[in-house]
């Protein structure tokens, strides 16, 4: 099976601008990120999917492969889509988000290895059990899983919520920034309508649970910083300084 990882990075953004090229110890995080894909034993390459000159250069500068895409897609699936037109060959695209520097590379290849195991996937992603402290950070995405460890909802929110304590099974999970996708269902999910559930918490992977599909959720005890605002970035600067610059 042909696995391909593809990195959407986008040059624009409201609370960093210019966040793919943040220097990370010494490393602009758009290779921090790259770095930590190409670990990954199952991938068969890694790819950068960009929207502006200067990151494209910078990937090339280290050596990295990118494609060049639109400005003006709505979303990140959609550059994910369009990015993945180049690759024919891929069978599953693994879909690393830009600002996810500290990605386990034995992650990805647990979700190459879901798709390995089961010939009907068609869309997965991961979750680590969720820290106390961000119960109430809206950037930390929460998931609930059903018994077949399948999501049943993402949100923004606490869920499920607690009336007197998380039983069981049933604990808070964060939702983690990488998705893996069966070629044909990326393409047909790109194709569909933002729903409303989608626009209410902005959060594109609710459109595929509106639609009726399934998404299969990886869990890892690995912690992630993603980086979402100037205190993300200072939180992974200080890890590197603290760890230097070791493999993850």
């Amino acid at each position: 099976m042909n696995f391909i990882c593809i990195i959407p990075s986008r040059y624009a953004s409201t609370r960093l601008p210019g966040k793919p090229l943040a220097d990370i110890a010494g490393k602009p995080m758009v290779q921090r990120v790259y770095e930590q894909a190409a670990k990954a034993s199952k991938i068969g390459q890694v790819v950068v999917a960009v929207d502006n000159p200067k990151v494209y250069d910078t990937v090339v500068s280290f050596g990295g492969h990118a494609v060049m895409t639109r400005e003006d897609h709505a979303t990140g699936t959609d550059r994910l889509a369009e990015a993945a037109g180049h690759f024919p060959e891929a069978d599953v695209i693994i879909n690393v988000q830009g600002d996810e520097p500290l990605i386990a590379p034995d992650v990805i290849d647990s979700l190459c290895q879901a798709f390995e195991d089961d010939a009907a996937l068609e869309m997965a992603t991961v979750a680590t059990p969720l820290a106390e402290d961000e119960y109430d950070d809206p950037n930390a995405v929460k998931v609930v899983l059903n018994c077949h460890g399948e999501a049943m909802y993402f949100s923004r929110s606490l869920i499920p919520y607690p009336r007197n304590s998380f039983t069981g099974r049933i604990q808070p999970y964060k939702h983690i920034g990488i998705y893996a996708y069966r070629r044909t269902f990326l393409f047909a999910y790109a194709s569909m309508a933002q729903t409303p559930a989608e626009k209410t918490e902005s959060l594109e992977q609710l459109r595929v649970l509106e639609n009726g599909y399934k998404i299969k959720v990886i869990t890892t005890n690995h912690q992630f910083i993603g980086i979402d605002t100037p205190e993300d970035l200072e939180h992974v600067r200080a890890y590197f300084a603290h760890k230097g610059d070791t493999t993850i």
